[in-house]
Parts: structure tokens; sequence; C-alpha cells
């Protein structure tokens, strides 16, 4: 028997808020950002104080109202700050508590998440909170030298610019000429020659730079970029390298330059002991080249601090099985133990944790356009009508389509597995028949009607009871629902297509309804990857999300009443890896912050709108000239009214409606 998860079904009492909450995840991913009140609503805490709520069902309507609408991503602008100021402080009470003399700053990769707003944001707090800036390439150079300058307040050049990833001549020469400027750069080895370019431009410009060194550890990473540590990663020198490093800028009088020792562990990483074994290596290899003579004062212990995106609190892939609190500790515990056993001074800590910094800061809404679903009570006058016309033209009932009847007729709650392998058997001879020729194609729409609804009374049965048999695994897959969202996966949640990464979803409204749908999501695109079919949940692979019914509006083709969901914690990579597939491009982005000025009614207010991608800006992206496809649209139109083919009121008006398709949103806009 397999045991139904405790959270995918409700079994006893009144449904309320918070068994939702239960259902969803919310209290575990949400880590006290994200909460349900008493009117069904998900709502953000930017500061984790329940006192300040933001409704998200509200923001939505507030910004329909606007005229701004789904797919939009929400930035929580003091989320952010929240986090930011929740590493300092996790560091803060770490090295009071054990004494660390050291200091330490958290550098932001602006890889990440590169867009303006953002990495504004962070750069202006960064300055406040001692904290940094990363560059891993050479447009992100200059975005970040141009952050640090107008980032503006006291100190501002003693912010820490950390320059990772392959570096030619002129990103040397420009590193060199920022650090002359008076900049807290540190460019990062990762090659012999860039080695060899810095002494060069130092030489040339009269700098004494500070130069960092990348080792590989013999340590191993975890998770999906395992890779990206130990002796095989891509980046980084060798032990011998590092080595030779050091008698190279001992040779030409810069060893005090070597001020800080860099190691990448990798990204997401959900077990704390891999962690601190890097760490313990990394400490090591630091006091060695210290008592060789470097001038080190920094140790960078890179990315890795993770997200639990599953609330499990696990050693999984899309979780982590540590705190922010743990994790500082145990940094400061490791480096501070092996240096004060080899009489080293305390350096200072430099972590480059983005994901963590900024994942919980942006929300994507997306609102249902519709659902495909197999129905469980099928309109019996309806099949006896088809049977009937086809015994009128002398078409005998074919036994598989009888069967079929008499076991839908005849279920209960004791014959449910006879009835499950009646109805397959069924299923099988039907196809069989209707392949060699002995049943019609209205006798074969009867009888795969027949089987879905024999199959979904079985499933709404065996789910009743708190378990489903071996044979019924596959039931809740075959027979879920698809919900249509007005959105691109691969603009998105790219992540989620690419590497199978996991993203907490839940309906935002509607949450003190007991949802009695199952379903995977399906976006706009026409690519049949365009679609989650994997849910965050603490115990099972969950291959279906729970949903509501849909309220069909009244009066024929009107479609469906609004139906929200939210997908959290994107903030981290997903906003800047989505491409153009279908070209649908970015969303719309809202900055939503929560007004406690004095005087303010206490409640939501927009700090910020960043339009979407129009349709004419996507065609851009891609060569096509808008003037010349109205143009071209322009004369097709004439020629079609010429000959009669138009009327000039027809051609007026799809002209006007290719005109304001160029102009508007890539997603849909009922």
């Amino acid at each position: 028997m397999t045991t139904l998860s405790p959270r995918s079904t409700f079994l006893h009492g009144q449904w309320t808020s918070q068994d939702a909450a239960l259902l969803y995840g919310v209290p575990d991913w949400g880590k006290g950002y994200i909460g349900v009140n008493a009117e069904g609503h998900l709502t953000v805490m930017p500061t984790k104080d329940p006192a300040k709520q933001i409704d998200l069902h509200e923001v939505i309507v507030g910004l329909k109202e606007r005229g701004i609408h789904t797919p939009v991503l929400l930035r929580f602008n003091d989320i952010i700050n929240h986090r930011l100021r929740e590493i300092r402080k996790a560091f803060d009470d770490a090295m009071a508590d054990q004494q660390y003399a050291g200091g330490y700053s958290c550098v932001y990769p602006i890889k990440v998440n590169q867009q303006r707003h953002v990495c504004e944001q962070i750069a202006a707090l960064a300055v406040e909170l001692d904290f940094g800036l990363e560059a891993g390439s050479k447009p992100e150079l200059l975005a970040v030298l141009g952050l640090s300058a107008s980032a503006g307040g006291p100190g501002v050049n003693g912010m820490p610019i950390i320059c990772n990833g392959f570096k030619d001549d002129e990103f040397i020469e420009t590193v060199t000429l920022a650090a002359k400027l008076g900049r807290n750069i540190i460019p990062v080895v990762e090659k012999w020659t860039e080695l060899e370019l810095l002494v060069k431009y130092a030489k040339q410009y009269n700098v004494r730079p500070k130069i960092g060194l990348r080792v590989k550890l013999s340590s191993k990473g975890a998770g999906r970029w395992e890779s990206s540590a130990g002796v095989r990663s891509k980046f980084g020198l060798f032990v011998h390298e590092l080595l030779a490093a050091v008698e190279y800028l001992k040779k030409h009088d810069m060893l005090d330059c070597l001020n800080l020792l860099h190691c990448h562990v990798g990204s997401q990483l959900y077990d704390i002991r891999v962690f601190k074994n890097a760490v313990n290596e990394l400490s090591h290899i630091y006091c060695e080249l210290v008592r060789l003579g470097a001038g080190l004062t920094m140790l960078d212990i890179g990315g890795g601090m993770g997200v639990d995106y599953d609330g499990s609190q696990s050693a999984w892939s899309s979780s982590i099985n540590y705190t922010v609190a743990e994790y500082a500790a145990d940094v400061v515990y490791r480096i501070k133990s092996v240096c004060d056993g080899a009489g080293v001074k305390h350096p200072r800590i430099i972590s480059e944790s983005g994901r963590a910094m900024v994942a919980y800061g942006s929300i994507l809404i997306m609102d249902v356009l519709g659902s495909s679903k197999f129905e469980s009570n099928p309109d019996m006058r309806v099949i006896e009508a088809i049977i009937a016309k086809e015994r009128a033209g002398g078409v005998e009932i074919p036994q598989p389509v009888l069967d079929l009847l008499e076991a839908h007729a005849n279920l209960t709650d004791r014959n449910l597995l006879e009835a499950f392998h009646d109805a397959t058997q069924a299923r099988d001879d039907a196809m069989n028949a209707f392949s060699l020729g002995y049943m019609s194609l209205p006798m074969r729409a009867v009888a795969e009607q027949l089987v879905y609804a024999l199959c979904q009374k079985i499933l709404e049965r065996a789910t009743k009871k708190g378990d489903l048999p071996d044979e019924f695994e596959s039931l809740p897959d075959l027979l879920s629902d698809i919900y249509f969202c007005n959105f691109s996966l691969f603009q998105s949640m790219p992540d989620s297509w690419a590497i199978d990464q996991l993203f907490p979803i839940a309906p935002i409204h509607r949450l003190d309804e007991q949802p009695t749908r199952r379903g995977i999501l399906a976006d706009i695109t026409c690519d049949s990857d365009g679609k989650i079919d994997n849910f965050v949940d603490k115990r099972i692979d969950k291959t279906t999300l729970e949903l509501h019914q849909l309220r069909d509006l009244p009066g024929e083709g009107q479609g469906c009443e609004p139906y929200y969901l939210g997908v959290f914690l994107l903030g981290a990579y997903q906003e800047i890896l989505g491409d153009l597939h279908n070209l649908l491009g970015d969303t719309h982005a809202v900055h939503i912050s929560f007004d406690d000025t004095p005087g303010s009614r206490g409640d939501w207010e927009i700090d910020e709108v960043i339009e979407g991608d129009t349709v004419e800006e996507v065609l851009k992206y891609v060569q096509y000239d808008p003037e010349d496809l109205k143009r071209a649209m322009r004369l097709d139109i004439e020629a079609a009214c010429k000959q009669n083919r138009l009327t000039i009121a027809e051609g007026k008006s799809l002209l006007k409606f290719y005109d304001d398709g160029l102009e508007g949103y890539t997603y849909l806009e009922g």
C-alpha cells in the first residue's frame, strides 16, 4: 500500500486557511516571509513581522486596476534588505560568541541577478553593512565599478570588489587603474597568465594592487554544481601552482600584495558537512601561505550558502540541512580553530552568498487561462444517445463498452481493485478492436470516456480511504488536470526546465476553500517541455499540485474567473537566465514595499514599475524591423481592399490590431 502524504489529503474537520498553509508547505519554505491570512490569501511579511503583512491578492487586484496585468514579477526590496541584515547579524553573533577578530564581508555576485534596481539596492546597503560586490566578466566589472561609485556615502572606496572568472589584458588593466583610482578591488587569479598581467600593469602604473589566488581544493562539493569544486574544477590553481605564484610574486617584490585566498565549493550546498571540510582545508592552506611570507589578510570561502526550496531542511538537492546562523557559526569556528592552532592572525572572512541574499525577494504571479480534465461524472444521456444511434445504424455494441458500462454502474468501495482491472482490460480490448477495424470511432470515444470516468471514481474513493494500493500509484498522474497558465517557463523559471530545480508554487487566494483538483501546470509556449510536473513536498516525490476548481464566468465563451498562482524564491538566477522562447519576453516587474511611514494606512505601496517587453522590442532582439513589418502589412491590406477581399473598414481594423499588437505585452491580456 502507498500512504498518501498528510499534506496532500485533508480527511477530517472544517477546512481552514491554516490547513492550506500546511498543504502547500508555506511555513517550511516561506521561512517567515510568506504566510496565509484569514481571508485565504497568501501574504508577504518583508521583515518577518506578522503585524506588517502585504496581501498578494490585493496587490494583483490593485495592479490590474492600474493597467498592469499578469504575469508580473513582484520584487520586495524589504525582503532583500532583511536577508542582508540577517546574514550580517549571523556572522556578527558568531564572531562575538567565539571572539573572532578578523571581521566579515559578504559580497554579492551580480551574475545571480544583474537587474539594475536589485544591484543598486544591494550596493547602497553594502556601504552600511560593510558588504561588497563581485564581478565575473568584463561587462559585470564595468557595471560594478559604476555601482560602487554611485553607492555613495563615506567609505565607498573601501567596499570590497572581488573579480572572478577569466580575465584578458583589458580586464586586468582596468582593474589595475581602478585600484589606482582608490577602489578596494581584488582580482582573483584563475590561471597563470593573469598573474603575469597583474605584475606587468602594476609596474607600468606604479600600483601596489591587492591580489587574490583561487586554489583548487581536494574537498569535493555536493549537489548539482559539485563539479565546480575539487581538483577537476574549471577555475583555480593547483597547490603546486599556488606555491609557484608565491615565488613569482616574491621575485617581483610583490608578495605583500597577495592579500586574499579564494576557493569555491559549489552553489546551493545542501550538506553543511561538505562545507566544513572545505573551509578546514582552505584555512590550513591560508596559514601555510602566511608562514611562507604572503601578505594575506582575507579568506574568501566563495559561494555555496543555499536556499531551502522545498522546506524539508534536509541534505537534498532542493534543500539545505542548516540555517544561516549555523552556517556562520561553523565557518567562523573552523577558520578560528585552524588559525589559532597555527598562531596566525584571524583573516577577514568573505563569502559570496548571492543566492541566499536575493532568492526570497522575487515572486512571479501568473493567471490561469483554463484547464483540461477528465470528468468522473460523464453525461450518461449523451453516451446512451450515441449507443442508441449506433444500434439504429446496425452497429453491434462491442463487448469492452458493455463491460465498462457495467463496471461504472456497479462500482462500490469494496470492488475498487476488481473494477480497476476490468477498466484496464476493457481499455486494451477496445484499442485493439479499433485498430483491427472492429470498433467504430463513436464507440471508441464512449470507451475512452468511460475508462477515464471509472478510473477517476476509483481514485476518489481510494483517496478518501487514506491509502492507495500499489496498482493505483499511476492514477494521480494519469488523471491529473492540466492548468494552462499565462507565463513562459523558459523566460521566468529556466532552471525548472534545465536542471529540474523545484520552486514553491501555490494559489495566492481561495486558500480558505479546500482544493478538489490535482493538476500539472502548462505554460503558453508551444514547447511540450513548457510544463511543471514536479512540486515541493517534504515527504514524497510530488508530481501533481492540489488546485481549486475553476469557476466559469457567466455567458458562453467568457472563460473562467481569475485564478492566480504564485511561484516563489525566484530572485536568484531566474530573471537573467530567461530566454525568448516563442518570443515571450520579460514580464512586468513591480517593486513593492510596506508603507509604515507616520500617518500612512500601514499598507503596501509601489516603489517602481518596470514594464515588460513589448512585441516590438522582442522582434528587434531577433533583428526584425517593426517599421518594415508594418509597411508590408499595410501594402498587403491595401491590395486586399482593391480586390474586394476586405472592406476598407475591415482593413483599417486589421491594421490597427497589428499596430496595437506590436506595441502590446508579449503575454496574453484577457
